[in-house]
């Protein structure tokens, strides 16, 4: 079943004047429609991202834990925290030999003294 519904509309989104041909088409073609729905999704995802609550940096950067002055035996994340660097920095150390570290069943265990000699303590 179809009708015979012609109503003079506004599109919303190029403001042309348009002829519809049902009760609830807001825009005058499918371009016009795609741009219009991209443009609404934009505009939700910033009224979302204004609602969240903002990071703080200081949360990112982790803090530095003393008990790592006792361990002997380092995974990445503790020697990235004891050189103040990132862990794709240690990675990188790694592979260029500055420190050298040993696989043990997949992880990798870096020794204190490596990280000492390093920094020249």
């Amino acid at each position: 079943m179809s009708s015979n519904i012609r109503v003079v509309r506004i599109c919303e989104f190029c403001s042309k004047e348009f002829i519809a041909k049902t009760s609830v088409t807001k825009c005058c073609g499918d371009n016009c429609a795609k741009r219009a729905y991209k443009a609404r999704k934009t505009q939700e995802k910033l009224s979302k991202s204004e609602l969240s609550p903002k990071v703080r940096v200081e949360n990112l950067v982790t803090k530095y834990d003393p008990s790592l002055n006792f361990k002997e035996f380092l995974n990445v994340e503790e020697a990235a925290q004891l050189l103040g660097t990132s862990r794709s920095t240690v990675f990188r150390l790694m592979k260029s030999g500055e420190i050298k570290r040993v696989k043990l069943r997949g992880r990798t265990i870096i020794f204190r003294s490596e990280i000492n000699r390093l920094l020249g303590v």
